[in-house]
């Protein structure tokens, strides 16, 4: 039908000529932010589920930054431990050494000299030693100083790995506390690396469990992020496909939208045809 007061062919036409506009924006957008969904309008569904894996992806992230500084915290722990094992080993030494009834007294002093010193500096370090304000090796209640570190990225017990960096050992401030010429002093001194060793022993398990929480969050992290990418990534070849597609069906259009805007002038010159007769 010809019609002056309605130009229906030209409104289908100018339909697709938008659709086939839109389609372009939308191709162009896809690849110049390399995303197949850049606003909810989109996919509203996925939109909703590619947030919620964004946010847990940064939530792992988070939880390997813990998990890396927990481990700084407690290598500061077994190293700081290794050094009292040390001084304690050579005070072992010192003791066994005086133990020997071929020492004078002069001697017997110059071995508590060094004995002295080394008690010193194993109290020092153990009372000094501190990680971001927290004294590692000093109990905060009873015996233990249990420190949680986030392993995970939720509330539950399962996210969270406690480390009981407290450190239980007979302290000695003075020399002359210890009988350094009686072989029983050498048992006492036994006792005091056993507590040091086992300490070390139970630091390095802690240690493991971060390595292992650590290896557990970048396989999620590997999966979640392989199935983000489905989800939020556009195909490249595919979009650039679609934008000659719709780029082709644009030209189509605007060339017969320059038709179909014609046709009302094709009424008029069948009017201008009547008025001759």
């Amino acid at each position: 039908m010809i019609s002056l007061r309605t130009n229906s062919t030209a409104q289908m036409v100018q339909k697709h000529l938008n659709k086939a506009t839109n389609g372009i924006n939308n191709c162009i957008m896809q690849l110049t932010t390399g995303c197949k969904i850049n606003s909810a309008k989109d996919n509203p569904a996925n939109f909703a589920i590619m947030k919620n894996m964004e946010s847990k992806l940064s939530s792992l992230n988070v939880a390997q930054d813990n998990i890396s500084i927990g481990n700084d915290m407690l290598e500061t722990a077994s190293s700081n431990a290794e050094l009292l094992i040390q001084h304690t080993s050579r005070i072992r030494d010192l003791c066994q050494q005086a133990c020997n009834g071929t020492y004078g007294e002069d001697s017997v002093n110059a071995i508590k000299s060094e004995i002295q010193a080394r008690l010193d500096e194993i109290n020092r370090i153990y009372d000094s030693t501190d990680f971001n304000g927290i004294k590692i090796f000093i109990p905060d209640n009873g015996d233990e100083r249990i420190i949680n570190i986030q392993v995970g990225v939720d509330s539950s017990e399962s996210s969270r790995i406690g480390v009981n960096t407290a450190l239980n050992y007979e302290r000695i401030d003075s020399v002359d506390d210890l009988n350094i010429t009686d072989s029983s002093v050498l048992d006492r001194i036994d006792g005091m690396l056993n507590s040091l060793t086992n300490y070390q022993v139970r630091i390095g398990a802690s240690q493991n469990r971060l390595e292992y929480a650590f290896e557990a969050n970048e396989i999620t992290s590997e999966n979640l992020t392989s199935s983000l990418s489905t989800i939020r990534d556009a195909d490249i070849a595919k979009v650039s496909s679609e934008l000659i597609r719709y780029q082709i069906l644009q030209q189509a259009c605007a060339t017969l939208l320059s038709t179909a805007n014609q046709m009302p002038s094709i009424a008029l010159t069948l009017l201008s045809g009547l008025n001759h007769r």
